[in-house]
């Protein structure tokens, strides 16, 4: 997971260092809200790590078989316990306290009414408390797009690929990435999003469908963004 975070982040990182010099008033002004996102994620994980590296050296301290254990081979992949992930859905489990439950539970009853600026105050209420809840990161990014609020959801989007390695979450941050290029006209660039989103989770059909819209009807556009997914969530 952390090596395609920050594989993702290098990436992001690249790209805006590729553009920013030619980009425009509005673009410079989006590369520059999503550097101050990067460093947030990348400054909490340094404050996570020192804190671990001060456990583990006391830990090491008051243990002298550490250094031996350490000295042994790496466990062979057959021995490697796999994430646990929910059996239900295939979701990728994360703790969360009862009160926040209640309001990512609120947030999706919302909706599916299609009451998405309700819906978005709570999972809005849900990413503050707890940011590394993908779950309430990915529906708070799809009720934006149905507001429209097409810069606030390409940031959640963006966010939900570095912080997450759930292929289908993945394939969905991609494709939304993808129609907001595509509403913005800008080809090229959505069609390398769907495209990713394909590759990704090769059974989430819409990227296909969107890619097909943009090539064959691209002033005409109808785009799946994934919403209906949650649905079934």
């Amino acid at each position: 997971m952390f090596q395609h975070m920050f594989s993702s982040m290098n990436d992001m990182l690249d790209q805006i260092i590729e553009h920013y010099e030619c980009a425009g008033a509005s673009e410079k002004q989006q590369y520059d809200e999503q550097i101050i996102e990067l460093k947030k994620v990348s400054d909490t994980f340094i404050e996570q790590w020192l804190e671990f590296e001060e456990k583990f050296a006391e830990f090491k301290e008051q243990n002298e078989t550490i250094d031996s254990v350490l000295a042994s081979p790496e466990p062979s992949a057959s021995q490697i316990v796999p994430p646990i992930e929910s059996s239900a859905t295939g979701m990728p489990d994360i703790e969360m306290s009862d009160e926040l439950a209640v309001v990512i539970s609120k947030g999706q009853g919302y909706y599916k009414l299609f009451m998405f600026s309700q819906a978005a105050e709570q999972f809005q209420t849900a990413v503050l408390q707890l940011p590394e809840c993908n779950l309430a990161r990915l529906f708070l990014g799809m009720t934006q797009m149905h507001l429209q609020n097409w810069n606030e959801a390409q940031r959640h989007f963006q966010l939900l690929i570095v912080l997450t390695d759930f292929p289908k979450w993945l394939a969905m941050g991609y494709n939304a990435l993808g129609c907001i290029q595509a509403v913005r006209m800008n080809m090229a660039q959505a069609e390398q999003l769907f495209m990713k989103a394909y590759e990704v989770c090769p059974s989430f059909k819409d990227p296909l469908n969107n890619l097909k819209s943009c090539q064959e009807t691209p002033k005409q556009l109808s785009l799946y963004f994934g919403s209906t997914e949650l649905c079934c969530l």
